[in-house]
């Protein structure tokens, strides 16, 4: 089966210093991808190039085949939507508009939103069980609320793929466990792509069906929960000592820290 999303030799560097190399994966439809590494291991950059937003330096990127460079940006943002790790809204839009706002690739220049796009937004709202806050301002939300709807609005891009950057952060137990379940029927139901970076290794393991582990901006480890999550895999990568042993109602791996 032909991947929906395909990296072959990319790299990226910052002015000197690469901040990725060597860096190939593929992605198929209705999988779910996490992304794993310490902090400047290149998992937020890796993501800005699957969306297009930079440019690889050596290597090339492919959605379905084609090469992202030859898409124009209202196509990309067919396929591709991303929901960032920090969104901040100067205007105080309510939840509609800003799932609203993830129509434009499907508009024309100086097109206003008609009747399917407002189908459209309503179902993403239902979709991400948001709807009731539709005519509230995003800035009376919590967290998770907000996080939710920002999820609707990639959805409401109909696309094929959603890249999630840190979709948890700042998050309590209860909004990080209703943020993966969300991301995991969505995978299901509607066979969209998922790929997220986290830094909540035990909840990627429990939701992803596949995790990718950066170290220092190449890929350390590619495999299943399983294969990826192991004790020497995490000594080496994040240099802490953890004990990794299974958890016993889903069985997959479960990282703990040794003082």
């Amino acid at each position: 089966m032909e991947p929906i999303l395909k990296l072959e030799g990319v790299g990226y560097r910052y002015e000197d210093a690469w901040a990725l190399r060597g860096v190939d994966l593929q992605v198929n439809t209705g999988e779910i991808v996490g992304i794993l590494g310490p902090n400047g291991s290149g998992k937020t950059t890796l993501l800005k190039i699957m969306d297009g937003i930079l440019h690889p330096a050596e290597g090339k990127v492919s959605i379905r085949s084609r090469s992202i460079k030859d898409l124009k940006r209202a196509d990309l943002a067919r396929e591709i939507a991303m929901v960032a790790q920090e969104n901040h809204f100067r205007f105080s839009f309510s939840a509609l508009e800003i799932v609203l706002m993830g129509r434009y690739p499907h508009l024309g220049r100086l097109q206003f939103e008609g009747v399917k796009d407002m189908d459209i937004a309503l179902e993403s709202l239902r979709a991400t069980q948001t709807i009731e806050f539709s005519e509230r301002s995003i800035h009376e939300l919590s967290g998770g609320e907000k996080q939710r709807v920002l999820i609707a609005r990639a959805l409401a891009q109909e696309p094929r793929i959603i890249l999630l950057d840190e979709p948890t952060s700042f998050l309590d137990l209860k909004f990080k466990r209703e943020v993966f379940r969300l991301i995991s029927s969505l995978s299901s139901d509607k066979h969209i792509s998922i790929i997220l970076v986290s830094h909540d290794i035990d909840l990627a393991a429990q939701y992803c069906t596949r995790l990718v582990m950066l170290k220092n901006g190449s890929i350390y480890k590619e495999g299943t929960p399983e294969e990826v999550i192991t004790t020497d895999n995490i000594r080496e990568v994040y240099e802490c000592p953890v004990l990794v042993d299974e958890n016993p109602i889903s069985g997959r791996p479960r990282v703990s820290i040794i003082k």
